[in-house]
């Protein structure tokens, strides 16, 4: 009973301080990590993301993982696409290219990795973001 109200309160905490319009970084700065994200540490997500798990198909773990994994997220895609432009150098993702549009892609490599996100409006404020791992052969990008 103690942990559900403790809980909550948590919650209620978390959604007050995300009351902005640019979405916060979970996981650097000491922000914790759902435990739907824990599994891909190389990427930043905005507060309050949710994982769509029938479209999230994602092989491995930690800064291995190939495939797509699929969020909404209660911000535009004006907003999440300013926060990976901000966020992804953080990281040490090298940007490739950019397009902002009606669906925004952006590409970037890292190491051994490139990474697609696919950035579009999913009704209201809400954006749906796709992000997709390939591995990068080519060693172009590689941190020294």
């Amino acid at each position: 009973m103690i942990k559900n109200k403790l809980l909550a309160l948590t919650l209620v905490l978390i959604l007050s301080a995300c009351a902005t319009e640019r979405p916060n970084l979970m996981g650097l700065d000491g922000g914790a990590i759902p435990p739907a994200f824990a599994h891909f540490p190389d990427v930043p997500f905005p507060a309050d993301a949710m994982v769509d798990l029938d479209e999230t198909k994602a092989l491995g773990n930690g800064e291995n993982w190939i495939g797509s994994l699929v969020y909404t997220a209660p911000f535009n895609s004006s907003s999440i696409f300013d926060f990976y432009v901000s966020e992804m150098p953080k990281l040490n993702w090298i940007e490739v290219a950019t397009v902002r549009a009606k669906i925004s892609h952006m590409t970037y490599i890292r190491n051994n990795r490139a990474m697609q996100i696919l950035i579009e409006m999913n009704g209201g404020d809400n954006a749906k973001v796709t992000i997709t791992a390939i591995p990068n052969t080519n060693g172009v990008g590689k941190v020294q």
